[in-house]
């Protein structure tokens, strides 16, 4: 898919279709001179409905469609005949989309399972007929009930990536050629920040013909939990990542500095976050020689003793098995046991 065709948030104005007028008409028959009100009830107007579609990626194919409009109910006819319901819409969207009230900003719902549907604006009530108007009192009413209007308002669709795993780290931190060296992803890479403005999406392929997704997210800079640079558009996205996968480039002045920060942007953000399974692994280790390697894993072993450290680098492929083996274990585990992260 063309990068420029990557769409996660998006603003439409929508319309449930108005209900349909009750009918008053009155039976007329050549055997039945004074039959009496027959008016049928109007239909219902169409709704506008969200529908989850795991073929979908992304929001691009509504990007052009600023306007949703749903059918009006028919009315009523005669021998209490009732209109046809309006035509409902249906707009389907990616797994992980949320929806919201674009004036209220109120979060409506989330739709995260395949098919899943959600009513978004509900079509107005059909009026009833005069038939339901008759009585011993007034046994030729000659008048009937109007359809009730739809609902209009404008909704935003927020897409939020779902990913088994989600690579975290500063700009230029070697997330876009991992992701190609893992998968058949082409993201944008060179060697200057935020070469990545979009989110990428890759299927690693694993033993056993079984697979798991990984995103390359845009990169984090300190101040991004107040929307700094890239900001919430990053941090969003991480919030449906089952497992975290930090990499801390091995040119890193401070490694350990840039890991700490990069939880702390985390939990400023969503404090949640924190309690996603993580995994940590130092970039570009082809540029260190052995005893380099010992000085970062004594740092790490210093400061932060529960981490266990792995090197890896995209160049030369060195590490990328045991890096594949270790995402595995911990995907497994997390669906095996996922009360306790």
């Amino acid at each position: 898919m063309p990068r420029g065709n990557f769409v996660d948030y998006i603003k439409i104005h929508i319309a449930s279709g108005k209900g349909g007028g009750g009918s008053t008409r009155l039976r007329r028959e050549k055997h039945v001179p004074k039959g009496g009100p027959d008016g049928g009830d109007g239909g219902r107007g169409g709704h506008v409905i969200i529908r989850a579609n795991k073929n979908y990626w992304t929001l691009f194919h509504l990007k052009f469609k600023q306007h949703v409009r749903a059918g009006h109910g028919g009315n009523g006819g005669k021998q209490r005949s009732t209109g046809a319901d309006g035509e409902d819409v249906v707009i389907e969207v990616p797994l992980g989309t949320v929806v919201r009230d674009t004036e209220t900003d109120k979060i409506l719902f989330e739709l995260t399972e395949d098919g899943e549907e959600r009513i978004v604006a509900e079509g107005g009530k059909g009026g009833l007929g005069n038939y339901h108007f008759k009585s011993s009192v007034r046994q030729t009413p000659r008048y009937a009930q109007p359809g009730l209007p739809g609902i209009e308002k404008q909704i935003t669709l927020e897409m939020k990536i779902l990913a088994d795993v989600g690579l975290v780290g500063f700009p230029n931190a070697g997330k876009s050629t991992l992701l190609a060296t893992i998968t058949a992803a082409k993201p944008k890479i060179a060697d200057y920040e935020f070469t990545t403005l979009k989110p990428s999406l890759g299927i690693v392929e694993y033993r056993d013909y079984s697979t798991f997704v990984m995103a390359d997210i845009p990169g984090i800079i300190e101040g991004a939990a107040e929307g700094k640079g890239l900001g919430h558009y990053f941090l969003r996205h991480i919030e449906r990542n089952s497992t975290l996968l930090f990499l801390i480039p091995a040119d890193a002045m401070e490694p350990v500095k840039q890991y700490e920060t990069l939880l702390s942007e985390l939990e400023r953000y969503n404090p949640e976050l924190l309690d996603k399974s993580r995994i940590i692994a130092i970039s570009k280790s082809d540029l260190l020689d052995k005893e380099l390697k010992t000085e970062i894993r004594e740092e790490f072993k210093k400061n932060l003793p529960e981490i266990n450290l792995l090197f890896f680098s995209s160049a030369t492929e060195e590490g990328i098995v045991e890096l594949k083996d270790r995402i595995w274990s911990q995907i497994s585990e997390d669906l095996v046991h996922p009360s306790e992260k």
